[in-house]
């Protein structure tokens, strides 16, 4: 596996651009049977149009970039079938969520999502609907999954500036740390009221993470626990 890297950054500015992604053309019969499959077994899935990165450029505290749209069928293929297009990256925004006592607090995904059964923070790949002027606005989808997720608004919470980066091969997360007040444990106890009040929620629990090694017994992305370590390590105030 490649080495994850984990860096801070004060600005992201990504724009949206056409693109022709060669690749999905070439494979479209593989991917459309790939999605078949998924389909066949996870109902709440939806072939909407989702954003890939194509061009980006990291100095001096800056990350600049460039997106194009493709179906959510494409990139998740692409993705499934081990990012073998690396002229593309998957980028999405996370809210990495934590309480006033410092633990962070991950979300487990539900049965018919496409990633069951793993923890992490609430995220998703930026969209339509979070294209601002031509650009992402990545604060906005961080705000926006948070509370689709966990019921939170941003009224519930206070974002902390700046963002930090964890990148691994065809992947960029980006974390953006999101305070909750309250302890962990009634930080968790409201939202699973909220998913016990949704009728189809993403999430089937909360996870309440006080150290890296409270989180070695989840099934997590693999950029997740060097974040972990990394955020544990920052002064907490």
């Amino acid at each position: 596996m490649s080495a994850i890297e984990i860096t801070p950054v004060a600005e992201v500015d990504i724009a949206v651009e056409t693109h022709d992604w060669v690749w999905a053309r070439a494979h479209a019969s593989e991917i459309d049977a790939h999605w078949d499959e998924m389909r066949a077994s996870r109902s709440g899935l939806f072939d909407g149009r989702v954003l890939l990165l194509n061009r980006l450029e990291q100095r001096d505290g800056r990350f600049t970039g460039a997106c194009f749209e493709t179906r959510f069928s494409r990139f998740n293929a692409w993705r499934r079938f081990g990012f073998p297009d690396l002229s593309v990256r998957n980028f999405f925004s996370m809210a990495a969520l934590r309480a006033q006592d410092g633990a962070f607090l991950l979300g487990e995904m539900g049965p018919n999502t496409a990633n069951a059964g793993e923890s992490y923070f609430p995220a998703g790949t930026p969209d339509t609907s979070d294209i601002m002027d031509g650009h992402v606005d990545l604060a906005g989808s961080v705000l926006r999954e948070l509370e689709e997720e966990t019921g939170l608004a941003a009224a519930d919470v206070t974002v902390t500036p700046g963002w930090t980066l964890a990148r691994l091969g065809g992947q960029i997360a980006f974390m953006r740390e999101v305070r909750v007040a309250g302890d962990a444990a009634s930080v968790a106890r409201r939202i699973a009221k909220t998913l016990a009040a949704q009728a189809d929620p993403e999430l089937v629990r909360i996870h309440v993470v006080r150290t890296p090694e409270d989180a070695e017994r989840l099934a997590m992305p693999p950029f997740m626990m060097p974040f972990l370590r990394y955020a544990f390590a920052q002064p907490f105030g």
